[in-house]
């Protein structure tokens, strides 16, 4: 059976960190008020570098490291909300930048459920068997996007970029997914709106350019769906009670997961997750001390950052979980 393997994972992120108590002297807030409520001590922001650019120095690393030509790229899906432009897609501008000349290329809007979108989208496309070697990004700039006056959001974000490398194998890859949308309630967290403005049309309302998010209500969506989501991969191949339906199906358990790697929004809501699924927080990769969120960059990010301690080893299973605006959310269970 042909799947989807992961060949590579990378990352990148700015070299400018952030602190706690750098922000501390921008807005009313301190190092302990926001560890303590979301895990975060510290993230990266661009300097002038733009979203584009973190997925270059991504795919040059992924590239290198497994000694693949440009050429031999197929695909390139970049899953952002933080495009250089509205045209070019971002992932037009990597193309080029990176020699891709027989790749066609489009960017994914999932926000911080990108990257879990883009590889399921990927996935398609491999076991298609028409494509060999695609690239998927999850790659964010959100310091563009977020209101630096606003303490209850400027705190929690960060700029970045990881990748993937996918292409066919025979004895690892994506397993099994389980996706979801709820547009009804989209507007709980929205960035970037765009009214209508044109010779017949002033809308008296200015646009909402930068993130807002109704806190509490992302945090009781978070906490209810990626538990049930887990879940249900891990019933589907025997491996628990929500997570456990894309588990069950493949004849997995709970124990048999070496990690699960969630969107790295918030450590308590990391945490209530844990709680639910009744399993330890040892099985979850955290570093969202380090990063912050960084949307749809979250994920790829942990794995780059995993894959460089050494801590992913071949014939793990691995479960990523992303949830985010939209509202979207999904999960992806792999074999490494």
């Amino acid at each position: 059976m042909i799947r989807t393997g992961i060949k590579a994972v990378d990352y990148y992120v700015p070299e400018k960190v952030v602190t706690n108590d750098d922000l501390s002297t921008i807005v009313e807030t301190n190092d302990e008020w926001i560890a303590s409520r979301t895990g975060i001590r510290r993230r990266h922001l661009s300097t002038g570098e733009n979203t584009s650019e973190f997925c270059i120095e991504v795919g040059k690393k992924l590239l290198s490291k497994t000694n693949t030509n440009p050429e031999d790229i197929d695909l390139i899906i970049v899953a952002t909300i933080t495009s250089d432009y509205s045209t070019p897609s971002t992932a037009c501008l990597v193309q080029g930048a990176l020699g891709c000349e027989n790749a066609w290329a489009f960017d994914l809007s999932a926000a911080c459920s990108g990257f879990v979108y883009a590889l399921s989208v990927a996935d398609k496309f491999v076991k298609s068997g028409q494509y060999k070697k695609v690239l998927v990004f999850g790659a964010e700039t959100l310091s563009k996007i977020v209101d630096w006056t606003d303490r209850a959001t400027c705190v929690l974000f960060g700029d970045g970029a990881g990748g993937a490398l996918v292409e066919p194998s025979e004895d690892s890859g994506v397993i099994d997914e389980d996706m979801h949308s709820k547009g009804e309630d989209g507007l709980k967290l929205t960035g970037g709106e765009r009214k209508v403005r044109n010779m017949v049309s002033n809308p008296e309302e200015e646009n909402k350019n930068y993130l807002e998010m109704d806190g509490r209500a992302i945090f009781n969506f978070a906490t209810k769906t990626v538990p049930k989501s887990v879940s249900i991969l891990l019933e589907r191949n025997n491996m628990s009670d929500v997570t456990a339906q894309i588990a069950e199906r493949n004849g997995l358990n709970k124990d048999n997961i070496n990690w699960i790697v969630p969107h790295q929004a918030n450590s308590r809501i990391i945490e209530v997750v844990a709680k639910k699924l009744k399993t330890t927080m040892d099985k979850f990769f955290i570093d969202v001390d380090e990063f912050g969120n960084t949307s749809a960059a979250s994920i790829p990010i942990a794995l780059g950052h995993m894959d460089s301690k050494g801590l992913i080893q071949k014939g793990d299973y691995i479960i990523i979980t992303g949830f985010g605006g939209g509202l979207t959310w999904g999960s992806t269970l792999i074999k490494w």
